[in-house]
């Protein structure tokens, strides 16, 4: 079922005749294409799917559109134990359950062909990127290309501590973007989405017309490119369903903006559910 929703945005495209250069931002119409209403996408919209074949089907990509899929990397272990601490930017690593879940979430992405595969340079989201490069080794000749612009939100002097010990009322204002509550060598939500969008528009420029890239990253990471096709404001992001190692998709076509195909489906193939704790 389709659901069409008019909304502004600006959308970088890259001209006909050359692969580098851009044609000037304008405001376009954005499309949105999925299987459930709008407010549900916006409230809840992790899709669960025990086999691939129950997949979100996708039409093919038109010659005047680019697609993304956006993965989030898999389960971590959380580096507070059974204290669930916040960790950000943090290095954490895979738990095996979130291995095995960034392996299922390539395994769906065979299925296309890729022209590039990009990551955050965070080993989480390197291993699901490379572990999609891996089954797309026939496909394509390019390398994992890393951005840090899709690093995770840097939580700052956050990191280690608990939500009760940052705070309801903090959390709260943060999450409003409320930037004089932002903490220590950390970052705000407007920071990190601008430095998102630069990072997308930058893996748009070098994927050709009619052709899908995918990038391998972060909860908060996709918020922000997710928040920007449903045009759901900055300080209303963190409300977005985004489950471990699943996938969302969106067109960015020239002429009619940004279409959301999908949000959070998840090829979980019969894995437990993740622990998907404080990030």
């Amino acid at each position: 079922m389709t659901v069409a929703a008019t909304l502004i945005l600006a959308v970088v495209a890259l001209s006909a005749s050359s692969a580098s250069a851009f044609v000037s931002p304008r405001p376009v119409n954005t499309r949105i294409s999925t299987f459930r209403g709008t407010s549900e996408i916006a409230a809840d919209a992790e899709m669960f799917s025990e086999e691939h074949g129950d997949a979100p089907s996708l039409p093919p990509i038109p010659p005047t559109s680019k697609r993304l899929f956006l993965v989030r990397h898999g389960e971590v272990i959380n580096p507070g134990g059974n204290r669930p601490v916040y960790y950000g930017a943090l290095d954490v690593p895979l738990s095996p359950l979130g291995e095995a879940e960034a392996q299922s979430a390539a395994k769906y992405l065979e299925r296309f062909d890729l022209q590039h595969v990009a990551a955050s340079p965070l080993t989480r989201a390197i291993y699901g990127a490379h572990e999609v490069l891996r089954l797309q080794e026939y496909k394509t000749k390019s390398d994992l290309v890393i951005y840090e612009g899709f690093k995770e939100l840097d939580r700052g002097d956050w990191c280690g501590l608990t939500f009760e010990e940052i705070g309801a009322d903090m959390m709260r204002r943060f999450d409003e973007c409320d930037e004089s509550v932002t903490p220590a060598n950390g970052e705000s939500y407007p920071a990190l989405k601008d430095r998102v969008l630069k990072a997308r528009n930058e893996l748009l420029s070098t994927t050709d017309f009619g052709q899908a890239s995918a990038v391998v990253s972060h909860l908060q990471v996709t918020r922000s490119m997710l928040s920007d096709a449903l045009e759901v404001p900055t300080n209303k992001m963190s409300g977005l369903k985004v489950a471990t190692a699943s996938v969302t998709c969106i067109d960015y076509d020239i002429d009619t903006g940004q279409t959301l195909h999908f949000q959070s489906y998840k090829p979980s193939v019969g894995l437990q559910q993740a622990n998907d704790m404080a990030n």
